[in-house]
């Protein structure tokens, strides 16, 4: 920056009025972004650090079909799927490729985060999710731990532990912001803490001390007034671990949505059972419906199958049979793929190509996914 300087006093005038003249432009700017609703897909980024202003303008659905107030729709499910970020690091270029795969937009996407307050995976609502949900509505997996490699790319993490989450030790510096971050961004969100929690106890505490973490975020949010979370209580689905599941209940009213996952991993985890869409997720859903609560509404938050190596169409209709078969399972209202590989041989778990793909894109047309999206 250059030192002052003598400005004659005609100088001055003129600098000043083209200064009003520049304010008042930009003045005029911001408040046509903020008060102009995302055209088209809407997927441009705000400035940095901001919230969209427009994430709360979209139109509320009407009429038979519309989904209540903690997102459940009645005339059928939503469709959505976990996309991992492409290489360039974005979400939003992810999550387009694959729906152009796919041949629709997704009706919620799933994301990750841990509790390390850290811009890229610590912050609710990073500028990509902002975007991404002025169309499709966002399903936040909120973890306890702080992953050691961005975005969880070694599957290494460290636990904070439940039992100070539940102390409100971390309320300061890591619950209070994200949630006036997600009380700021107004849409409804899905919220998920510590999703398949039963594969969590002992590393990260007791099922009591879950619970009274869960119970502790649930209550610090309200004390903020955050009122835009449907809170979601997920576990793995496996059903060895089911007396675990009735300890880690938080109750209902914690609880908004119930969420399971549950795959069929043929030869990943060097299984042989095949099972097909049906019978991977049917033992759950009645299990948590009859033991759990058989009112709250489920949530298929990861499914997904492994190719068959010996016969690939196998794939193709294991996802072509999801919607006779989730006709036969109303309460499971959402269905969330997940779009990525899991360690060990044999795990590729994508729909990138191949007859999987086109299972799941002809799954996917079904007018049983159809449902109207609230832009709010």
């Amino acid at each position: 920056m250059s030192g002052p300087r003598t400005v004659a006093p005609h100088r001055c005038r003129t600098h000043l009025v083209l200064a009003l003249v520049s304010v008042a432009a930009l003045l005029a700017g911001l408040a046509a972004w903020l008060g102009t609703p995302s055209s088209g897909s809407g997927d441009t980024l705000p400035p940095a650090g901001a919230l969209p202003a427009d994430a709360a303008t979209g139109a509320v659905p009407g009429g038979a079909c519309a989904p209540t107030a903690t997102l459940v729709p009645p005339c059928g499910a939503w469709w959505g799927a976990y996309v991992p970020h492409d290489r360039n690091g974005s979400l939003q270029g992810a999550v387009h490729a694959f729906e152009e795969k796919i041949g629709r937009r997704l009706d919620l996407l799933y994301t990750y985060h841990d509790m390390s307050d850290s811009e890229l995976d610590g912050q609710l609502l990073t500028p990509d999710e902002q975007v991404l949900g002025r169309d499709r509505m966002l399903m936040l997996a909120w973890e306890s731990t702080v992953w050691r490699e961005p975005r969880h790319a070694g599957w290494t993490e460290d636990q904070l532990g439940w039992a100070k989450v539940a102390s409100g030790a971390y309320d300061r510096e890591i619950i209070d912001p994200q949630a006036r971050r997600v009380k700021a961004y107004g849409k409804r969100v899905f919220l998920s803490f510590d999703q398949e929690v039963d594969a969590r106890v002992g590393d990260a505490g007791t099922p009591e001390e879950y619970v009274a973490a869960y119970r502790h975020l649930h209550e610090r949010f309200e004390e903020l007034g955050v009122d835009n979370v449907v809170w979601v209580w997920t576990v793995s689905g496996y059903l060895g671990a089911g007396a675990l599941f009735e300890r880690l209940y938080p109750g209902d009213d914690y609880v908004d949505w119930i969420g399971m996952d549950q795959y069929n991993y043929f030869t990943c985890h060097r299984t042989t059972d095949w099972k097909e869409f049906d019978r991977s997720q049917r033992p759950a859903y009645d299990w948590l419906r009859t033991r759990i609560s058989a009112e709250k509404p489920l949530m298929f938050a990861e499914f997904a199958t492994v190719p068959d190596p010996a016969d690939p169409d196998r794939q193709r209709a294991w996802y072509e049979g999801i919607p006779e078969a989730v006709r036969t399972m109303p309460r499971a209202k959402a269905l969330v793929h997940w779009n990525r590989a899991v360690p060990g041989e044999g795990c590729d778990l994508t729909v990138n190509s191949g007859p999987g793909l086109e299972g799941y894109r002809t799954a996917g047309q079904d007018d049983y996914f159809k449902q109207p999206v609230p832009g709010r």
